[in-house]
């Protein structure tokens, strides 16, 4: 490892000799040790031996001449410098019943669920981070309201004088429409729930009934309307999928088209907020939920006539619930204790995560009670009596209080055992004070315990001899394997009541490896430059890939685009993704690069302590900017044959792949630079390199663009991206666009 990044300060050698001047120097002391070698030409045998051994010894100084790298991670030892250990994906796991219930469920927190484990892939553990309540709904008002206000002021409920509520909950009365009579793009209706109910995360369906033979005029398989909730500070949407909407827009064509009746009623399954908290608008209170009719275009036709309903009720069918990449070890005995100070205990898991409330140590004295001990960073403010114990989160090593012999502790020591073999010694070396007075009697000093005591310090306290350690509980997990795509967690570790199944409706982002040797050299010169705070666009983009704990992969501050917003930060973040469906031929889903609610507080929060005050951070995403790639590729006669001709073109893809994206492209490999084009030549030089290709036709780019419909390819005219543009290139797989490089092999 070279440390090309440090800075050239002027260095001595501790022996300036080059080659020729050992050569040269061995050469003048010939004719002294050996007068009758009288032959120095390079061709001679001796002077071969000569050049050898002044090369060897060349190599020795100039690695006598370096500061080895043991050296380096030593001071970094000193600086307290630790590898960081890898750090869990997250996602959000829905849990759904096997029928409705008549109370509130529980799933308690670190339920366990995994992917499916195949021959050739252990299964992916997650564990959910919180208690999970599945509760009963219940709506208490139907509102309507002309326009889509972020903050509702005038609404009319249509509950009152005309609908009754029956024990269950349920309503029920004559029609009423759920938009004006002749209804207009913006008309809404909301359902404020009970705060009483605890139903936050909750999957609940809404049951609607519909008055019979009633035609709406629109496309039932894409209704113009949205399903939105309340966090507390904007309306977020809750409809997960189309095909969760039963009712089909309220038009009810499905349940008629199977031979049914709209009175039958049909479900709209939603998911909730994570955070659905109790809001108050104009004089209702509850959690709030509404549809709004949305604008409509040419192709795609609006209501001609608002929906009517003579029914509403509601259930829950499930929840979600936060969970992350771990397994959690409970009551793992670590062994007894011998008593000595320092001693270590190994863990049976690596890679373990941040320690939680009900994870510690357990400490059991022979005929005594249990006791809890307490986790430390370090031992440098421990004292003797501290039940202290320090925990290497990347290794799972255990390690209990050191004992420790000062430096001036040592030098006296030494003093007293030469002034006890000699007790005439001279000088004026210090000693204790004990000893003083013997010495000057001419007696011999006595070293006693409570001497040698005052000459170690005890950091922490030690378990005492035969104590039993037992670690009550540690979760390990963490690392990009467990940056999984949605729908891949479907396995319930153990039978829960009342659940039928389970699975992850988005995908698992931000985690990372734990960091390695490499990472942590380079990242100590920043640490140093920042200091821990924020206030060139250097500092904010480290600090913002720390506070992202290796969910963040890239970060790039943006100076502001007015004179106007002078002390404003535009910091662009790029998540962390897996980068192993690369290799597979199917690139990364651009759906991995948004930046997710969580991940935002957090670098917030972080960088709020560390920011000047008056400075005012935005965190922003990137332009991304699709790329697809056609070309024709001939291949070498040895591999005109069908499967060297599929194995050539997924290596073509793949190269592409990982050429083209924000993660692992560029020409350094370390990420495609931001706002760089990508020219014809750069694909060239990657198609080039695979074996079997004899030649590339024309190659042709093209710019992808994101649509409602996914990503979409531009006209061939239309230049890949404006200099002038900011952005990533990127290369994307989608559903609709299978492959975004169209390679014909010749």
């Amino acid at each position: 490892m070279e440390f090309d990044f440090l800075p050239k300060l002027p260095k001595s050698n501790l022996d300036d000799r080059k080659f020729q001047d050992l050569v040269d120097e061995c050469i003048l002391r010939i004719p002294r040790y050996c007068p009758e070698w009288t032959n120095y030409n390079p061709s001679d045998p001796g002077i071969t031996l000569i050049e050898l051994f002044a090369w060897l010894t060349d190599q020795m100084l100039l690695r006598f001449n370096q500061v080895p790298l043991r050296n380096y991670i030593t001071f970094l030892e000193v600086l307290g410098i630790r590898l960081k250990p890898p750090v869990p994906a997250q996602t959000v796991q829905t849990f759904y019943l096997s029928g409705t219930l008549n109370e509130n469920h529980l799933i308690p927190a670190g339920t366990e669920v995994a992917t499916i484990r195949t021959q050739t892939e252990e299964a992916i553990v997650f564990s959910t981070v919180r208690d999970l309540i599945i509760g009963k709904p219940r709506i208490r008002h139907f509102l309507t309201a002309e326009t889509d206000e972020d903050e509702p002021q005038v609404l009319r409920d249509r509950f009152v004088g005309a609908w009754t509520q029956e024990p269950n909950g349920d309503w029920n009365g004559s029609n009423i429409s759920c938009f004006s009579e002749q209804p207009q793009p913006g008309n809404c209706f909301y359902l404020v729930f009970d705060g009483d109910g605890e139903i936050e995360g909750n999957a609940i369906a809404i049951t609607f009934k519909g008055e019979a033979a009633t035609a709406t005029g629109i496309n039932p398989e894409n209704p113009p309307r949205r399903w939105e909730a309340w966090n507390g500070e904007y309306w977020e949407s809750v409809l997960l999928n189309e095909s969760d909407d039963y009712t089909r827009g309220f038009s009810f064509s499905e349940l008629v088209r199977q031979g049914g009746n709209p009175l039958q009623g049909a479900d709209v399954v939603l998911h909730l907020n994570q955070r659905w908290p109790v809001s108050q608008f104009v004089t209702y209170r509850g959690r709030w939920l509404r549809c709004v009719y949305n604008e409509t275009d040419l192709r795609q036709p609006g209501y001609i006539r608002s929906p009517r309903i003579v029914g509403l009720s509601s259930r829950s069918i499930g929840g979600t619930v936060e969970a992350i990449q771990c397994s959690t070890i409970r009551n793992e005995i670590l062994g007894e204790s011998t008593g000595n100070p320092g001693q270590t205990f190994q863990l049976q898991g690596t890679g373990i995560l941040p320690r939680k409330e009900d994870e510690h140590i357990l400490v059991t004295p022979p005929g005594g009670l249990p006791q809890i001990w307490q986790e430390v960073t370090d031992f440098a403010d421990s004292g003797p009596e501290d039940p202290h114990y320090t925990i290497d989160s990347r290794t799972g090593t255990i390690q209990f209080g050191p004992l420790l012999r000062e430096p001036t502790q040592l030098s006296d020591r030494t003093q007293w055992r030469m002034r006890s073999q000699s007790v005439t010694g001279q000088g004026n070396s210090p000693l204790l004070p004990e000893a003083r007075g013997q010495l000057a009697s001419n007696t011999v000093p006595r070293l006693d315990a409570a001497s040698l005591q005052n000459m170690e310090r005890q950091y922490g306290a030690v378990p005492p001899r035969g104590s039993l350690i037992l670690m009550v509980a540690y979760r390990i997990g963490g690392g990009q394997k467990g940056n999984i795509q949605s729908g891949s967690i479907k396995i319930l570790k153990s039978a829960i009541p009342y659940i039928s199944s389970t699975i992850n409706h988005s995908p698992a982002r931000n985690g990372a490896d734990a960091e390695s040797l490499e990472d942590a050299v380079m990242r100590v010169p920043r640490l140093l430059r920042t200091r821990d705070r924020a206030v060139t666009p250097e500092d904010f983009e480290y600090l913002a890939r720390e506070a992202g704990g290796g969910g963040i992969a890239r970060s790039r501050c943006l100076p502001p685009k007015k004179k106007e917003d002078a002390g404003i930060v535009r910091l662009l973040l790029v998540p962390q993704a897996n980068t192993d469906t690369i290799d597979r031929g199917l690139g990364i889903d651009p759906d991995l690069f948004k930046i997710t609610p969580q991940l935002r507080e957090r670098v917030s929060a972080y960088l709020d302590e560390r920011r000047l005050l008056g400075v005012e951070v935005r965190y922003e995403e990137p332009e991304y900017v699709g790329v697809s790639v056609q070309t024709e590729v001939a291949l070498e006669a040895a591999y005109n044959n069908p499967l060297a001709r599929d194995e050539i073109l997924k290596k073509l893809q793949v190269s592409l792949y990982r050429f083209l994206n924000p993660l692992t492209g560029g020409p350094e490999g370390t990420g495609w630079p931001f706002g760089r084009p990508v020219y014809a030549s750069d694909i060239v030089t990657i198609l080039q390199r695979i074996n079997g290709v004899s030649y590339l036709g024309a190659i042709q780019l093209f710019q992808l663009r994101q649509s409602e419909e996914g990503w979409q390819r531009s006209l061939p005219q239309e230049p890949v991206i404006d200099p002038g543009r900011f952005g990533l290139i990127c290369s994307w797989y989608n559903n609709r666009l299978r492959s975004s490089h169209a390679i014909n092999i010749l």
